[in-house]
Parts: structure tokens; C-alpha cells; sequence
């Protein structure tokens, strides 16, 4: 609860559209994590090159975001580029780097600044482009004051490699007696996402019925949600039946 205080940010009656022609939901999660999946299916489906999945893929992103905000959604993680996906094609990963790099520059940052949205990236960027990076760290700094609105995306990532990284950082520390003993809490705040509220609610589209390593230690009690659509054919409609379906469950903890 503490996390989420922290992200509370302004109340929410007072940043939502009133024009949207999109309404709030009554209980809607604080923070969504979506696994997109789909884009490469779409694209051999409709007779088209797989980065033009990609790009309408992307392009999806956008406007899931704004249906997040009119719904009262927080925060949103998308998971943009897996660290197995760095296997596929040779050609087809640098594509997709070279439109990651496109699609930065095309964000509407007058929308960003309006609505006041942090945006945030995860995962072992050191393996992007160069170019990537940089862009990346700039959109951080530009908008690292924002407290309205949290979009998180998730490159060159990996639940098991986001563990390992934290059990190495905390080996390190505990050679150099910056830590004595491990908790719960110590072991999340050696996570890429450690300042994050964990996910009250996971999407996965396409059908699959799997996390694929989504967050691993953050998901441990949120729950899940597949929709039989691709990701590209996502809808509003799809994203209001997942929070419907999400306000109707009770939460336990285990408990």
C-alpha cells in the first residue's frame, strides 16, 4: 500500500477526460500489465510482412493507453520485446529496432504533457541500438515529474533474467557488507521495477494461457485475464469486459 500511495499522484475525478466519450469504471485496477501478444500471427493472417504486425501492433498501444486513462487505469505495462525474442530472425529483430526507434519520435508529446504520463523503461537495455537508448532516456527525463498517469514498457526483458540480475546485485552487496540478510522486501528492491506496485491485473491476447516469465515475482498474486484476440484486433469493448471481469473477483492474497 505504501507503493501505491507513493504513485497516487492527483485524485482521479480531477484528470479524467470529461470529453472522453470513453467512462470510467467503477473499480478499475491501479496498475494493469499487458503481454500483447500476436502481432506476427495478425500479419500472416492478413498477407502482410511481419513488422507490419509489429507497427499496427504499436500503433495499438497508443490507443489502449488512452482507454486505460478514460477508464481510470493508472498504470499500464506493456511487454514490448522479450529477451527470447532476440532469437528470432537476425533481420526481423533489426526492423523491429529501427521502428521502436520511429515510433519514439512519433509520440504525441503534447498529449504526454498534458495528461502529465511518466514513462518508464525495463529490462536489460544495454543490449538495444545506441539510438534506441537514447531516445529512451531522453522521453524518461522529459517526463520523470509526471505523477498523473505510469506507462511502463518492458524491452529486451525477462522474468528469469530480472531475477538473476537481483540475485547478482544482491551477491555483490553482501561481498561489499552493504547487506547482511535477504527478505521479501530485500529481494524486490533489487527488481528492475522495485519502486512499481505489482500488477493487479494481468492481459495476455492471442489466446495463449501462459505468462511467458511476465513479471515473475510482481504477478505472484495478481490476476489473469486472456482474451482469444490478437493483439492488433484488441478492442476498447475487450479491454472494459478484462476490468469488468476483474471487478467481479475477490481478491484473497492467499489469505
Amino acid at each position: 500500500m505504501e507503493i501505491i500511495n507513493t504513485y497516487a499522484g492527483a485524485p482521479l475525478s480531477t484528470i479524467i477526460n470529461p470529453n472522453s466519450d470513453i467512462y470510467p469504471m467503477e473499480n478499475p485496477p491501479f496498475h494493469i500489465a499487458i503481454i500483447p501478444d500476436g502481432n506476427r500471427r495478425w500479419a500472416k493472417q492478413h498477407g502482410l510482412p511481419l513488422i507490419e504486425g509489429h507497427r499496427v501492433g504499436i500503433d495499438k498501444l497508443r490507443k489502449v493507453m488512452e482507454w486505460c486513462r478514460n477508464m481510470g487505469v493508472r498504470m499500464v505495462t506493456f511487454w514490448g520485446f522479450s529477451m527470447e525474442n532476440f532469437e528470432r530472425d537476425k533481420s526481423e529483430v533489426e526492423l523491429l529496432m529501427k521502428l521502436f526507434e520511429a515510433k519514439i519520435d512519433e509520440v504525441n508529446r503534447e498529449e504526454v504533457h498534458k495528461n502529465k504520463i511518466r514513462l518508464r523503461v525495463f529490462g536489460r537495455k544495454e543490449l538495444l541500438p545506441k539510438k534506441v537508448r537514447e531516445k529512451i532516456e531522453q522521453f524518461e527525463k522529459e517526463t520523470e515529474k509526471y505523477d498523473n498517469y505510469f506507462v511502463n514498457i518492458l524491452l529486451a526483458y525477462g522474468g528469469k533474467q530480472e531475477i538473476v540480475d537481483a540475485c547478482n546485485s544482491i551477491v555483490e552487496d553482501f561481498k561489499k557488507g552493504r547487506i547482511e540478510s535477504v527478505t521479501e522486501k530485500t529481494f524486490a528492491n533489487y527488481l528492475y521495477t522495485k519502486d512499481l506496485p505489482d500488477p493487479d491485473l494481468v492481459i495476455r491476447t492471442s489466446g495463449e494461457q501462459r505468462i511467458s516469465g511476465l513479471m515473475l515475482w510482481q504477478t505472484s498474486y495478481s490476476e489473469l485475464y486472456f482474451c482469444p484476440k490478437l493483439w492488433p484486433d484488441f478492442s476498447e469493448q475487450d479491454l472494459r469486459d478484462a476490468i469488468n471481469d476483474y471487478e467481479n473477483r475477490k481478491r484473497r492474497f492467499g489469505k
